[in-house]
């Protein structure tokens, strides 16, 4: 393994592992501009789709508003007042399924849904060439009760309910439905008319069906079984996967003393190589649905809506091509409420919106486990948006054992607005570790501010979790793994023209705790054969960057099981820090 280095202020250069100068000795053919391949992203993605000329209200299947009532979403200690549907509200999800039919049956058209409060007690499930779309003051406000998403789907597994075929955190399974879902659909839109146009997934809201709010399920309550808790419906191993020997079972199912609970159960399932149709959640279980998945889906545009509690991640794309999703504002703060995970997706643009979100803003991503059948995340173009509260801004993982490459990001503005209360943790983020495995590589960054810093709050250790404005992270959360025996791969890291903030703090103003982490693949963590090769990352280049002023001003920056990384006019609390 190689040895942790620590850079500290000004002499920092002087530990890098590579240097302009070497470089420059050897001259190279200047390889094509990788921002034309992006200019290509997004002229493929901005050709706009094409609808049937026929609008098709929702009010003309009977759909009806309905009136609401003050009520409290909360999580942990976040409580707000909000408004929900009133006892006895007329359930619209009949006459959207009804309106959304009779498009797809008539050769495609614009299902509206017109101004109004509208309850919907199920799932919206988007047709090719159907275009939904809601108006100026349309409010959807989906049920929160998880039994009206074990209804309507295409498959039945008896008490666990009518499912979809879903995937979660990067793992295939029967689960409840997402409340917005397409299944191998295209060309298909949701819109609204600006931001008064909201998908409200109400997932902090109590509504007495014995469960508890969508959030809840994440904390142990007292006496009942969730997410945070040993579920006993997961059966062992050695009935679900006889086919393993004691010591594939044992390092399959590891040493956590929850590992049949259900989030840490998927993943097993995964290793042992339980068929899809086998891994039934949904009623009886916690896994939390996404509030929009669309699953196979080609063409797609998702634009000028908002998204408001979600139960889970908010925009889920897997296997998807040719999409953008475009002046959309996601206001989620519960927990994984990640704004927008691309998964295994070709071709993508996410162009001009706005996040504040209780996890990652975006998070691209390509599989766990042995569910890589999918591929890679590849193409993606980020452009011209805002990100302020979240895990991370830019995230690339932790589920990507697809491998993810050519991802560009440009003019982003990681304002961090609350940053006294809800900060941003860290502006670029990639994260994986021996179990993800696949490659990060071909990450491009350029002309991006930070006006606010990053979560600049004193705390100790490496800034690996949060506090970084760039964060590279190969160890994370490697305990939450039992499986440890897939390095990866990370390279080609380019980021140029970033301007950071400093936030005024009791002690002084800072713009992050570190400016740049990097923690390569270690060693210790994996658990698979001897003698397997544990690569450093490599090639990353900071150009013309100015990272403001970090807390920790002797290691501001740090890397572990690195090389060839290349600092150029790279500006730290005002000192230049360029590579020698």
């Amino acid at each position: 393994m190689r040895r942790r280095r620590f850079l500290h202020g000004a002499t920092a250069a002087g530990a890098l592992l590579a240097s302009r100068a070497a470089a420059a000795a050897t001259p190279a053919p200047a390889p094509d501009d990788p921002w034309q391949r992006a200019q290509r992203i997004v002229e493929r993605c901005m050709r706009p789709l094409v609808f049937p000329d026929r609008d098709i209200p929702i009010t003309a299947f009977g759909a009806k508003p309905c009136a609401l009532v003050p009520a409290t979403s909360a999580w942990r200690s976040r409580r707000r007042d909000v408004l929900t549907p009133a006892p006895g509200a007329a359930d619209c999800y009949p006459a959207i399924a009804a309106a959304i039919a009779a498009a797809a049956k008539a050769g495609g058209g614009r299902v509206l849904v017109p101004a109004g409060s509208w309850y919907c007690k199920g799932p919206i499930v988007l047709r090719s060439n159907v275009h939904v779309h809601l108006a100026a003051n349309a409010q959807i406000y989906f049920s929160a009760d998880p039994a009206d998403y074990a209804k309507y789907g295409d498959i039945d597994c008896g008490p666990a309910g009518r499912l979809v075929l879903s995937r979660w955190q990067g793992n295939d399974l029967l689960n409840y439905s997402p409340l917005v879902y397409a299944f191998n659909q295209t060309n298909i839109a949701l819109t609204g008319a600006d931001w008064t146009s909201v998908l409200n997934g109400q997932a902090g809201v109590d509504v007495g069906a014995g469960t508890g709010p969508w959030w809840d399920w994440v904390d142990r309550k007292e006496g009942r079984v969730n997410a945070a808790t040993v579920n006993p419906l997961n059966a062992p191993l050695e009935k679900v996967a006889p086919w393993l020997t004691a010591d594939q079972r044992a390092l399959v199912q590891g040493t956590h003393p929850r590992w049949n609970g259900d989030p840490r159960y998927l993943p097993a399932l995964s290793e042992a190589g339980v068929p899809v149709a086998r891994r039934v959640f949904g009623i009886g279980h916690y896994l939390r649905p996404c509030m929009i998945e669309l699953i196979g889906c080609s063409d797609v545009l998702l634009d000028n809506y908002q998204v408001v509690d979600a139960p889970f991640w908010q925009h889920h794309p897997v296997a998807c091509r040719n999409l953008r999703i475009s002046r959309v504002n996601m206001e989620s703060l519960g927990p994984n409420n990640d704004g927008f995970d691309p998964e295994s997706c070709d071709t993508v643009l996410v162009d001009r919106c706005t996040f504040n979100t209780g996890d990652d803003c975006i998070a691209i991503k390509s599989g766990k486990n042995r569910d890589t059948q999918y591929g890679a995340t590849r193409n993606v173009v980020i452009q011209d948006s805002v990100m302020n509260s979240g895990h991370g801004g830019i995230t690339l993982g932790s589920e990507m054992a697809g491998g993810i490459e050519h991802v560009y990001a440009q003019r982003i503005e990681f304002r961090n607005a609350h940053w006294a209360t809800e900060p941003l943790g860290s502006a670029i983020r990639l994260k994986a570790n021996m179990n993800r495995g696949g490659f990060l590589r071909h990450l491009y960054v350029r002309d991006v501010t930070v006006p606010n810093g990053v979560d600049a709050r004193p705390r100790p250790g490496i800034a690996t979790g949060g506090g970084a404005i760039v964060t590279i992270d190969c160890d994370y959360a490697a305990g939450d793994d039992a499986v440890r025996t897939r390095p990866t791969a990370v390279s080609d890291i380019h980021i140029a023209n970033l301007r950071a903030g400093n936030a005024p703090m009791a002690d002084g103003a800072f713009s992050c705790r570190q400016a740049v982490v990097i923690l390569g693949p270690v060693a210790s963590s994996f658990n698979g054969p001897a003698g397997t090769p544990i690569p450093p990352v490599s090639n990353v280049t900071l150009t013309d960057c100015d990272f403001g002023t970090p807390r920790n001003g002797k290691e501001p920056i740090y890397l572990h099981n690195v090389r060839d990384v290349v600092l150029t006019r790279v500006t730290i609390a005002g000192k230049l820090v360029d590579s020698p």
